[in-house]
């Protein structure tokens, strides 16, 4: 089977991440999902050429969160695109969008348009800041609304530290899987109600559930959380350590008092268990300006492969801190599906997998990305426009 969307019809209306990243899913779990693009196309489509500086044969991040989707042009500002787009949601299971509501109603793509088409269709909304208050219709992408305003960068860096970048796409994927979460959970509901709904989220409402640690410590104690340095680790076992050949691992003692004793036996210092700064997690806390630096010098008398060797025998909870390329050939993210093979125009390619398997409908890639425009005559079709009527779309610049 290709998945537990199977049968679902998805039309999405997305530019770059957040949007296409949510339907994007959704076509990974075997949903059939139309994407309309303008004229134009989505603009992610050339930006990964920008960015690397030079012509690339394909780009990968779009081709992740658009693959296995087919590709319908419309330019929804001329009315018979309206018409088409229209007539895809009557039919439609679901709409994804991550446009401000502005633009989706000068479409006439707005909800209360689209949920009269078609009450049974979920209507899946993405923005930066939410569906009111006055900032609702403010630009931004996850650097601005996840990233930056949510908190997460701020909580990153001890205080008068820069601000650290974000990589590519973090706070869009994690809103786009806020989002695929919605819909499934909308489509159970419509089970029941036979209707459909309006499921909205948002790039701050995720990075503030992402930070939802410190929020909630701030919103019952009024209490805020300073950013600390790994010097500073109020449990010094849970913090990154580097090995006498340079190579950066974490301690993963959450438990202090139960992880304490296993890594004193590790690092061969039992008279540790008995010296009163070390005692208990509290001792550690306040302690941790003298057993930080002590546990750096101690970690860096042995190469990497003789501490994982000894962490591993003694009980001692770790993880390597790997760079992507590390994990691209880690064994084990490999061994957890994390890497698939994914069809492409000139046979298949290594890709990132989905986030989920499904023990009794497991998912399968469809295809490729879409070129642009590639299957709107297709869709068309399907939808009972005859060749004719293509033609008069496309003279009256309805379709590209």
């Amino acid at each position: 089977m290709p998945g537990p969307l199977e049968g679902i019809r998805v039309v999405e209306m997305g530019f770059w991440v957040a949007g296409p990243g949510a339907a994007g899913i959704l076509a990974d779990w075997g949903a059939d999902v139309v994407k309309i693009e303008p004229p134009d196309g989505d603009p992610f489509r050339g930006m990964f050429m920008s960015v690397v500086g030079m012509d690339a044969p394909f780009n990968p991040p779009f081709e992740l969160d658009n693959r296995g989707k087919r590709s319908a042009a419309l330019n929804l500002q001329h009315p018979d695109g309206r018409a088409v787009a229209h007539r895809l949601l009557a039919d439609a299971d679901v709409f994804v969008s991550n446009l401000r509501q502005a633009a989706l109603a000068n479409m006439g793509l707005d909800y209360d348009t689209v949920s009269a088409l078609n009450a049974r269709l979920v209507y899946c909304h993405l923005s930066g800041y939410g569906l009111a208050g006055t900032d609702r219709d403010r630009p931004s992408y996850d650097i601005g609304a996840y990233w930056s305003r949510a908190g997460v960068a701020a909580s990153l860096v001890p205080l008068g530290s820069e601000p650290p970048q974000q990589r590519g796409g973090m706070g869009d994927h994690t809103t786009a899987l806020s989002a695929a979460a919605a819909v499934c959970a909308a489509l159970l509901a419509r089970q029941r109600t036979g209707r459909g709904q309006l499921v909205a989220t948002s790039l701050l409402r995720t990075g503030m559930y992402v930070l939802g640690w410190d929020l909630n410590i701030r919103l019952r104690y009024g209490y805020v959380a300073p950013p600390y340095s790994r010097l500073e680790a109020p449990n010094p076992l849970v913090n990154s350590y580097r090995t006498g050949d340079g190579r950066w691992f974490w301690l993963l003692g959450l438990q202090g008092d139960r992880h304490w004793p296993d890594l004193v036996r590790a690092i061969d210092r039992p008279d540790l268990l008995d010296d009163p700064r070390f005692r208990d997690m509290r001792a550690r806390r306040e302690n941790v300006a003298e057993l930080v630096p002590m546990l750096d010098a101690i970690f860096a008398t042995r190469p990497w492969h003789e501490w994982t060797t000894i962490f591993d025998r003694e009980n001692v909870w770790w993880a390597p801190v790997q760079t992507v390329d590390e994990v691209a050939t880690d064994p084990q993210a490999r061994a957890a599906g994390g890497v698939v093979q994914a069809p492409v125009a000139d046979g298949t390619a290594e890709m990132v997998a989905g986030p989920a398997d499904f023990s009794d409908t497991p998912w399968r890639l469809r295809g490729p990305a879409p070129e642009f425009a590639q299957h709107t005559e297709e869709i068309l079709l399907e939808l009972g426009y005859g060749w004719e009527a293509i033609a008069r779309l496309k003279d009256s610049g309805a379709i590209p």
